[in-house]
Formats: C-alpha cells, sequence, structure tokens
C-alpha cells in the first residue's frame, strides 16, 4: 500500500481524523487501480486553506485563485506502471486540498466537509497516476467512474450524480 506523508492545517476541523479519512480514501483508490497500492509509492498530502492554494496555483498553473484541490505528479505514468516490487521508497506527487473551498463547496452540495474531502482525495490520487478529466470526454467518464466506485466503497453516494447536490469536479 502506498505511504501518505500527511501534514493538516490547524484550520481543518477537529471533528474528523483526517490521517484516517485519507487513508480509507488512498485504500479505495488503490482497490480500484492497482498501481496506487505499489508499495513503494509515497503521496505528500497538505490539508491547508485557500491562501496556500491561491499561492500554489498561482506559481504553477498561472491562476490566481484558490481551488479545491492540487495535484503535482512526480512521476510519468509508465515510469509507475514500470517501478519493480525491490528498491528505496519513490515519491508519487504531491496533492493540496483547501479547507475554506473544500467547505463551501460541501455545503452547495448539501454533503460533509468529510466526505467531499474524501473525493478531493481519490480524485488528486487519480490524478497522480495519470488519469486526466481535461484530456477528453471519455477520460472524464473513465475518472469519474472510478471516483464513483471508490467512494461508493467507502459508503459515499456519487457526486456527480443529479440531486440535492450538484455534481462536478475542478
Amino acid at each position: 500500500m502506498l505511504t501518505l506523508d500527511i501534514d493538516i492545517d490547524s484550520a481543518w476541523p477537529e471533528d474528523t481524523d483526517w490521517a484516517v479519512l485519507a487513508s480509507r480514501a488512498a485504500q479505495a483508490a488503490a482497490n480500484l487501480v492497482p498501481e496506487l497500492g505499489h508499495p513503494r509509492i509515497e503521496v505528500s498530502l497538505i490539508f491547508t486553506g485557500d491562501a496556500e492554494i491561491r499561492q500554489l496555483n498561482h506559481a504553477w498553473r498561472g491562476k490566481d485563485q484558490a481551488t479545491n484541490v492540487l495535484s503535482f505528479p512526480m512521476l510519468e505514468r509508465g515510469d509507475l506502471l514500470a517501478l519493480v516490487h525491490d528498491g528505496p521508497p519513490v515519491l508519487l506527487g504531491d496533492i493540496a486540498l483547501a479547507c475554506e473551498t473544500c467547505g463551501r463547496e460541501a455545503h452547495t452540495k448539501r454533503v460533509s466537509v468529510a466526505d467531499h474531502a474524501a473525493h478531493l482525495i481519490i480524485h488528486g490520487l487519480l490524478h497522480l497516476a495519470g488519469h486526466d478529466h481535461e484530456r477528453s470526454p471519455d477520460d472524464a467518464e473513465a475518472m469519474e467512474a472510478l471516483e464513483i466506485k471508490a467512494l461508493a466503497s467507502l459508503g459515499i453516494a456519487d457526486p456527480y450524480a443529479p440531486g440535492p447536490h450538484e455534481g462536478g469536479q475542478d
């Protein structure tokens, strides 16, 4: 199973064990995308605030605004798939979640912040594994299907289904 290096900003509510939630979300993603379960893989995950996300988004993507989640892959998909089991740990990449944006989106979608954060973690992990919803409609559909299955395994409803929460990501 991949190793998560987790840093949690004090802005995140203390009523949830974010490290446990992240581990459960990572396991759900790895159950569907086996390369995420590679024993040498490490992922840095920061639960931060909108100000830091905005700075990262501006520096790395040229967008001067906060967003819900950012993923920074360190390996190409082919390199991930070619990893052998023996050897030192390998950083797959970094994921950053923004507390305030996550909270606003959860409120709008009428879901818990924890459920929305689990979705964003799975979404970020899929990006690190080489999935990209922005390449094509088919890729977006395939990525959403993986997210829906992973979330269902955690007992979390389909975030893209019409209903009290309006779907959509990024």
